[in-house]
């Protein structure tokens, strides 16, 4: 047990500590912090940095190697230079993405940099080994300070600036300070070596022998000039932005509120035995966000003002009950030790010397105590009147106590169950039927009078006079062991071991909280003034602000966001889950108060330190394929590269833990990935082209930095990746397909070319047997008629038909013999639109008109021969059957293609006919309709009764003209389509 003089432990503040296991370099010499948040530390083992997760040793800053071998003095300047000092000697200053170094060459002093001090006007001063050295602002050279201003040539230790401008140096066997505007120093008392110095908030500057004492330090000797005397300890000091003292010791460090001296001091102090990371306390440092920094011989360790304040204590508590007493006090007892009350002043006085087990403040004021063996009542006096428990229920345990609008009290003792007191006779349920026969962990009476009990196993009874009503699943309830309730107006809430859940007067609502942590084991709850919801369970505090309350109460099944408090807030331990119960007190200042297993921590809810700072955002590092690169913007990593591992930080120092992260890798992520605590970005399989990787954080109170860092990377595509090899893919595909087209042409060429001499000698077969059969035959008839002809008179009509006759079988002669000719390839055809008119003008005579449209052309021959037999065909019909007036041809040479129209004015035909099925063993019409089929041309023929008959054929350009072939692919494909038809 600590001597009664020693002073507590430092309860407000949360304390974490560095050592070698945990990464931190040992002999931790100085501190100074960037304005990118960066903790930096110098030690004999190198220059590192932290972000307040993880160190880096430092062996370049910005690129630029760090020249210091031995750094130890610090310095960050008020444009955000970094400025080391090397115990060896020499400077080097890192900004901008620039390093300049500063050596004696540069006039600096000697020896060992101890410090460096930036002036208010922006100079900076070097404290070293062999003399105060001065830079001015925008300066090349550092100017020693010596005899020309009164200052020693010696060991220069520090040098500080007071509030009101003056200069105090600390030098070798003294003190010495210079007023603004004045040329020289004067010796400051005492006359003494001074070490460290430190000011004060009301201007008194304080300096220490080094060893273990401090001293005032004055510009002039008191009169009589006495004997120093050191005021109280240590080998260092620093005044915190809130005014504290912080005395660092060879083997503690000592916190002391103003005047600093006397027992209103209130120090306070945190050692090795108390967890402090090692002895010999040389440097300490307050952050921006006001977090101290102290570096020992073995790491460093943080104080962080705690958000929850512990009630300090010599013993721990064993399971402390707390109830709330007047002016902000509050009472804690428990098994163990008295009943003990804590003033809002940080009094504390013995009440009772009562074992604790539950308690229970009425709402006239009354307060009762209760545990195994009886009751205790708290009377107007202060002292504590004993109600012993009937001699059948002693020894059990007092669970929960209320007292009902008739002044009588409902009791719930362990293993027995409900108890009604009234005027000393205990009852059972009260005589009530319906009640759970279980341990009711809580009571509570409503604003109308009615008791509620929450029972184990998920149920809670109310009672209203003598009516009992029971809730359970049935009624939406999902607690499991009911442990905590609280009556907000016409609303219950209820805590459990599942969660919370509130009723509103008609049923039971479950609370889903927001993320992914649950609300387990609650125990304690309570409403502040402003309408905040607090709770106390097993993953510590809980805080629900106001407005989420009220939407909850207007949108039950909506997620309900919340705050946690925890470990990192000052909590110790977590809420307790059987008894003493509630573990949340409010006391009437507002207050609150929470029990764990062995310590009682409050909290203002009112006054909640904040972090108002949004932490910066940095990118560490690439890697790719495990090769890590430098994070400059535009990165090109290699080509081929697939998977990327993006490392980045937030230095957040006060509760890094709780520092949050978003990202975004454009081009791959549709939105932003939350990350929680993780500080790094892994992807797989990545495409080639050009990224733009964000990152955003947010500090534990959840100020978020939304500008963040950025990072535009390349990642280049092989070459079979590249547009290049894309299109010579596709040429290479055109080249494959127009090489296979040309074979195919081939083949289907040399086919045809086959075919064709087959034809060719069909041709030839048909020829010889038309011209040995049919011409030599109709030759014969020639002749025979011609000897007939020659017996008519000349001049009769017989003999004029009878010449018109044989004039048309010469013609037929002729034409067949041409035909003939066609068929074994020799001689030029004659053209087309001639031969048809020729033809017409013997067949009608007078009666025939012919018209040739466009310029003519050659047709192809095959074209041509079907064409004339097609239109030869309809000519005859027309002189056979139409009994026509008129017949007449046009040829149409247009430039899409051939059209050829034949039209007379005769009887026309029926519609059968004109389809080709009107007389059997006639295939005139259907004989047309193949031919033209053949070459790929429309043969249409319109024909009604009386009104003449009109046949017309057409014929694409690309069929019907060898020459004027359309360039373009569908068309060739349609033609190949229909010749490989024909041929088939």
């Amino acid at each position: 047990m600590p001597h009664p003089q020693a002073p507590h432990l430092l309860a407000d503040y949360a304390h974490t500590a560095w050592n070698g296991q945990r990464g931190a370099p040992a002999d931790v010499v100085q501190f100074t912090q960037t304005p990118d948040g960066w903790l930096w530390l110098s030690s004999p083992n190198g220059l590192f940095r932290f972000d307040g997760v993880d160190f880096q040793r430092m062996d370049s800053v910005e690129g630029h190697r760090v020249r210091a071998t031995s750094p130890l003095g610090l310095l960050t300047t008020r444009d955000g230079r970094l400025w080391v000092g090397d115990r060896f000697g020499g400077i080097s200053v890192f900004g901008a993405g620039r390093m300049r170094m500063f050596t004696a060459a540069e006039g600096l002093p000697p020896g060992a940099v101890m410090t460096m001090t930036e002036a208010p006007d922006g100079g900076v001063w070097a404290a070293t080994v062999g003399g105060l050295g001065y830079l001015a602002p925008g300066a090349d050279r550092f100017r020693l300070i010596g005899d020309a201003e009164g200052l020693p040539v010696t060991f220069t230790r520090q040098v500080l600036f007071g509030r009101d401008g003056r200069q105090w140096v600390a030098v070798d066997g003294g003190v010495y300070y210079r007023d603004p505007g004045m040329p020289r120093y004067r010796r400051a008392w005492p006359y003494i070596d001074i070490m460290a110095l430190a000011e004060a908030p009301d201007g008194t500057v304080w300096g220490s022998d080094g060893i273990d004492k401090h001293y005032r330090i004055l510009p002039t000797a008191p009169p009589g000039n006495p004997a120093p005397r050191a005021e109280f300890g240590g080998n260092g000091a620093l005044f915190d932005r809130a005014g504290d003292l912080w005395i660092l010791k060879v083997d503690a460090l000592e916190h002391r509120k103003a005047p600093y001296v006397g027992s209103a001091a209130q120090p306070q102090q945190i050692s090795r035995a108390t967890g402090l990371s090692g002895p010999l306390i040389q440097t300490a440092f307050e952050d921006r966000e006001g977090n101290l920094w102290v570096g020992t011989s073995a790491g460093l360790d943080r104080l962080r003002r705690a958000r929850l304040r512990a009630v300090p204590v010599d013993t721990a508590f064993d399971r402390p009950g707390v109830i709330a007493d007047d002016d902000g006090a509050v009472i804690i007892g428990d098994a163990r030790q008295p009943l003990r009350r804590y003033g809002a002043d940080g009094s504390v006085r013995t009440v009772a010397r009562i074992a604790c087990r539950a308690a229970y403040r009425a709402p006239e004021g009354t307060l009762w105590v209760a545990n195994a063996e009886a009751r205790w009542r708290r009377e107007p006096s202060g002292q504590f009147t004993r109600l012993p428990h009937p001699p059948h229920l002693a020894g059990r345990d007092t669970q929960a106590m209320v007292i009902d609008r008739s002044g009588r009290m409902w009791v719930s003792l362990s293993r027995v169950g409900l108890f009604l007191v009234d005027e000393g006779t205990w009852r059972k349920h009260g005589g009530l039927a319906g009640l759970p026969d279980a341990l009711a962990m809580a009571l509570a009476r409503d604003g109308a009078g009615r008791i509620w009990a929450g029972y184990l196993g998920n149920r809670i009874a109310m009672i209203d006079g003598s009516r009992v009503r029971v809730f359970d699943s049935a009624a939406g309830l999902d607690l499991g062991d009911v442990q905590a309730l609280l009556v907000d107006g016409p609303r219950i809430w209820a805590g459990g071991r599942n969660g919370l859940a509130w009723y509103d007067g008609q049923r039971w609502h479950a609370v889903t909280p927001a993320g992914r942590q649950p609300l387990r084991g609650v125990s304690g709850l309570a409403r502040t003034g402003n309408g905040d919801l607090w709770l106390h369970g097993s993953d510590g505090i809980t805080r629900i602000a106001a407005a989420d309350v009220e939407r909850l109460l207007r949108e039950p099944g909506r997620a309900l966001p919340y705050e946690r408090f925890d470990a990192l807030d000052g909590l110790v331990g977590s809420a307790e889950q059987f008894r003493p119960l509630p573990s949340l007190a409010q006391g009437s200042d507002g207050r609150l108060w929470f029990a764990t297993a062995s310590e009682v921590a409050s909290i203002d809810p009112a006054r909640i330190p904040r972090n108002p700072l949004a932490p910066s955002v940095q990118v560490l590092a690439v890697r790719s394929a495990d090769v890590a690169y430098p994070p400059r913007d535009g990165l090109r990593l290699p080509t081929g590269s697939r998977d990327l591992q993006i490392a980045y930080t937030a230095p957040s120092l006060a509760v890094p833990e709780r520092v949050r992260f978003r990202y975004q890798l454009e081009g791959v992520d549709e939105r932003w990935q939350e990350a929680g605590a993780r500080r790094e970005a892994i992807y797989t399989n990545l495409r080639p082209g050009t990224y733009r990787f964000r990152v955003t954080a947010a500090n534990e109170d959840g100020v978020w930095n939304d500008t963040g860092a950025t990072l535009r990377l390349v990642v280049p595509p092989r070459f079979v990746e590249t547009t290049w090899f894309t299109v010579l893919v596709v040429l290479a595909g055109a080249l494959l397909l127009a090489g296979l087209y040309l074979i195919r042409v081939r083949r289907l060429t040399a086919r045809m070319e086959d075919l064709m001499q087959e034809r060719l000698a069909e041709r030839e077969r048909i020829a010889r047997g038309l011209h040995d059969t049919l011409l030599q035959s109709v030759q014969g008839l020639i002749m025979l008629f011609d000897q007939q002809l020659r017996k008519l008179p000349v001049g009769s009509a017989e003999r004029t038909k009878l010449e018109q006759t044989l004039d048309l079988a010469d013609a037929l002669m002729t034409e067949g013999r041409e035909c003939i000719s066609d068929l074994r390839g020799s001689g030029a055809p004659e053209e087309l639109a001639d031969a048809l008119t020729q033809y017409g003008l013997v067949l009608f005579g007078e009666r025939f008109t012919a018209t040739i449209r466009g310029t003519p052309c050659a047709v192809c021959p095959k074209v041509r021969g079907e064409v004339l037999a097609i239109v030869r065909e309809a000519l005859f019909n027309a002189s056979r059957h139409a009994n026509a007036s008129a017949v007449e041809l046009i040829v149409d040479y247009r430039k899409g293609g051939l059209a050829v129209l034949v039209r007379d004015d005769g009887r026309g035909m029926t519609p059968a006919l004109a389809a080709g099925d009107g007389r059997p063993r006639h295939f005139g019409i259907t004989g047309m309709r193949e031919r033209a089929r053949a070459i790929g041309a429309a043969c249409t023929l319109l024909s009604v009764p009386g009104a003449g008959t009109t046949v017309s054929v057409e014929i694409p350009a690309e069929l019907a003209y060898g020459a004027r072939r359309s360039a373009a692919l569908f068309a060739r494909l349609r033609q190949w389509r229909r010749s490989r038809a024909h041929v088939e």
